[in-house]
């Protein structure tokens, strides 16, 4: 994301996972959640770069503006998530008292050029004379 005085690109690694990692979510539950993720996404100025998922939790790869906290993200994205899912597929309200589709609790790592791609870059830094 280019700005008047900064250059950033700052991805997110999240993990999300079904409440009491129950293994409920499927093809279809994954598909309707691409399309929430995406449009959460869309909507704060953040892209999707990969999604995917098992019975049991979801990968996303985001990249977000410095603007943005990951907590804040997290939660939107999880809220909305949920909401669609929910209002797409009546029969996943049963999965707890609260109908909570996620754990309360997420995975979050930032993500961008690998350390050692960064290494070499700087070794490769010519210091001056002096």
């Amino acid at each position: 994301m280019r700005k008047r005085h900064s250059v950033t690109l700052l991805y997110v690694h999240l993990v999300f996972t079904t409440k009491y990692r129950r293994k409920v979510l499927t093809g279809q539950h994954i598909e309707d959640l691409s399309w929430a993720f995406k449009h959460v996404c869309a909507k704060h100025g953040c892209e999707l770069e990969q999604f995917d998922g098992e019975r049991a939790h979801v990968h996303l790869l985001v990249k977000y503006p410095p603007r943005i906290s990951v907590s804040w993200l997290a939660n939107q994205l999880k809220a909305t998530g949920s909401r669609r899912l929910r209002g797409l597929h009546p029969d996943l309200r049963r999965l707890s008292k609260s109908s909570a589709l996620w754990s309360r609790s997420y995975f979050a790592c930032s993500a961008g050029v690998p350390t050692i791609d960064i290494r070499q870059y700087i070794e490769q830094q010519e210091t001056p004379p002096g």
